[in-house]
């Protein structure tokens, strides 16, 4: 197996952006569906559990996936400013 060949895209400059950005406008709804499951699960979590530790448990697995989320917002962010910013890929 050899190394792949990659060949010159017909895409215009001006598809490229709008293929990035409606990629990362997909990216962030699947973020916003996780999300919205983790405050259901912590929710139904809080309702259902006496038990302190297992509460907090489960926050603190929250708390990792919110953190996990805003990194990736922060390069979904990143990208896209470069996406759009003309300065790094011209107009067109």
């Amino acid at each position: 197996m050899g190394m792949p060949e990659i060949c010159a895209s017909s895409t215009t400059p001006f598809q490229a952006k709008t293929d990035i950005t409606e990629s990362i406008a997909l990216m962030e709804a699947s973020l916003a569906h996780i999300l919205n499951a983790e405050g259901e699960k912590l929710q139904k979590i809080v309702a259902c559990e006496r038990n302190s530790a297992v509460i907090l448990e489960a926050n603190s697995s929250v708390e990792s996936m919110v953190c996990a989320i805003t990194r990736l917002e922060e390069v979904l962010s990143e990208v896209l400013e470069l996406t759009v910013d003309d300065k790094h890929h011209g107009r067109g």
